[in-house]
């Protein structure tokens, strides 16, 4: 078990490391695009993000198909930390005249709007829900609010 000292540590590393997805939506100011991976988000016997045959061969076809893409953060809650489960934040506008995005749509989606493949969600973060969090941007919030969480005077 960490001590609080330890887990405020891992809390800094991980948060320079990766961004929640709402973050990258304010810093683009546009809606995004992001996946998830159940099978990783289970609480009950959850699979290595690292194993999600499915999440290994998005990525494959990503870098084969050179979309930008990297690793991201859930949503961002204020009530809980979450262990990051291998979402991924896709690099391109949500625009259906975009040609980038008709070949992602259509890799993972059927004409239906179904899901092409198992295991994965694909998701759009709409930049006016992503700003509800736009506190989360003002200078040492994160810092405070991790005090809090684990306890620390703030």
């Amino acid at each position: 078990m960490m001590t609080p000292r330890q887990s405020q540590a891992s809390y800094q590393i991980l948060k320079t490391l990766m961004e929640h997805i709402d973050a990258i939506a304010r810093k683009k100011q546009r809606d995004v695009l992001f996946l998830s991976f159940p099978q990783a988000e289970r609480c009950d016997d959850p699979l290595l993000y690292e194993e999600v045959q499915t999440r290994c061969e998005i990525i494959e076809w990503l870098e084969a198909n050179h979309v930008q893409w990297t690793e991201c953060a859930a949503f961002a809650d204020e009530t809980a930390m979450y262990a990051y489960a291998g979402q991924i934040y896709l690099d391109i506008p949500f625009d259906g005249n975009d040609p980038v995005y008709q070949r992602v749509q259509a890799f993972l989606e059927y004409p239906d709007g179904s899901m092409r493949l198992e295991n994965v969600m694909f998701w759009v973060v709409p930049l006016g829900r992503a700003m509800e969090n736009r506190h989360h941007d003002e200078p040492g919030f994160w810092d405070r609010w991790a005090d809090g969480f684990l306890g620390e005077p703030g």
